[in-house]
């Protein structure tokens, strides 16, 4: 057991010799790197781009070549090439709504997918912040399970003294064996908890492989800055929220599409020259030529109706989705409020008061123990840790609760009257 320890502090002390502690804002400025959620966000973006710039295209101008081979039958008989080789430039000059609704919806599904990639950085900074506070926890998890076991140890080892020579009976002895072992269970399992709380910070960080031995302890200064009430922050969160923001884009770009589909209906003008070659001479053919194409739909079936009534139902779907959201982020801010106002006003003084009481208990066994009255100075000290864990728990549960409000609010908070500086 002894080696273990040794091997484990030789560890520890050569990881924080070899490199820096790593710190809150060095962790969350690998929110850039390129992790699979970012990476996903980036690929709809890119391909929301690609569309508007495919619907911006068709009003560019366009050339190509048009030819025919044929034959036929003259006018004194016999059978004659009648070959047709083009070249024609197009350009169209007015489609009467098609185009630019077709543009408008695009530039929609761009602002909504840029958007949304915002707020998968949001949620990756959450992510991240959250990870590397568990790694801190479980250190001190970590460190409050070792010296319960080793108070359980000693104790489990000074009664075998004692039962060999009969002042205690069997049942005691194994007794204390038992909470030996359930210690040390405990405590394996705080030491899996160290590693495994390392992988998943790494893996937050995109950065796999590359587990960070030693965290510095974050100063937090947003714990203290004051939030507004809930009645003037929500319509705050209606507007800024970039889940509703997302749905409310892809609601316009619905009606622009709706609109593109009902312009179907409408003419199309184009402007065209064309330069011709003619294997058979006549006087009616051109080899230059410049006009207006004029085209007018006169009747395409249910084509275009089944469109907008498919459309249609899937902004009614969008819209009763926004609702939704609405009403899950007006139940999510009461929460997350409630949870911050009850971490200040509760969470903090029960902590503190925890850490008082274990730190007078804690100097009452040290004195005890140094008059050799009592042996219990391990497990006063791996109470006070416990109590310090606790408020560390609240501290970091409270950031996190600020950072979900933020995020939640699209960013940033609104500005507060008489809000200290």
């Amino acid at each position: 057991m002894r080696e273990v320890w040794v091997a484990l502090l030789a560890w520890t002390w050569l990881a924080s010799a070899s490199a820096e502690p790593l710190t809150l804002e060095e962790a969350l400025a690998t929110v850039a790197a390129p992790h699979p959620d970012r990476q996903i966000a980036e690929s709809d973006l890119a391909l929301a781009r690609a569309d508007r710039d495919q619907m911006a295209s068709i009003q560019d101008f366009r050339l190509f070549l048009d030819g025919t081979l044929a034959g036929g039958e003259g006018e004194f008989g016999g059978w004659r090439a009648n070959n047709l080789g083009r070249i024609v430039a197009r350009k169209p000059l007015f489609d009467f709504g098609r185009s630019s609704q077709a543009v408008a919806a695009a530039d929609q599904n761009v602002a909504a997918s840029q958007t949304a990639l915002f707020h998968v950085q949001s949620l990756r900074r959450i992510d991240i912040m959250a990870r590397f506070f568990d790694v801190l926890l479980a250190d001190m998890q970590y460190a409050a399970d070792n010296e319960f076991m080793a108070v359980a140890y000693v104790s489990w080892e000074n009664a075998q003294d004692r039962f060999k020579v009969g002042k205690i009976s069997q049942p005691e002895l194994v007794k204390l064996e038992a909470d030996f072992q359930n210690s040390r269970e405990r405590r394996e399992a705080s030491l899996k908890q160290v590693r495994s709380s390392r992988q998943k910070l790494a893996h937050a960080m995109y950065r796999p492989g590359n587990l960070p031995t030693e965290l510095a302890e974050p100063d937090l200064p947003s714990n203290a800055s004051p939030v507004a009430e809930y009645e003037s922050l929500l319509p705050w969160v209606m507007e800024k929220n970039p889940r509703v923001q997302v749905l409310q884009s892809k609601l316009a770009a619905a009606d622009a599409r709706i609109a593109a589909m009902r312009a179907e209906a409408n003419p199309m003008l184009d402007a065209e020259v064309v330069g011709a070659d003619f294997s058979r001479i006549s006087n009616t053919r051109d080899n230059i030529s410049a006009g207006v194409v004029f085209l007018i739909p006169l009747y395409q079936g249910g084509r275009v109706d089944a469109l907008v009534a498919r459309e249609m139902a899937q902004k009614e779907r969008s819209a009763a989705e926004l609702e939704k959201l609405k009403l899950e982020l007006a139940d999510s801010l009461l929460l997350t409020l409630q949870e911050i106002e009850w971490l200040r006003s509760s969470g903090r003084v029960a902590a503190d008061k925890q850490i008082e009481y274990r730190d007078w208990a804690l100097e009452r066994s040290r004195a005890e123990y140094e008059l050799e009255l009592k042996t219990n100075l391990g497990t006063s000290m791996a109470d006070t840790q416990v109590a310090a864990l606790r408020r560390k728990q609240v501290e970091y549960q409270l950031a996190l609760a600020l950072a979900r409000l933020e995020a939640m609010s699209g960013g940033s908070l609104p500005s507060l009257e008489g809000a200290a500086k």
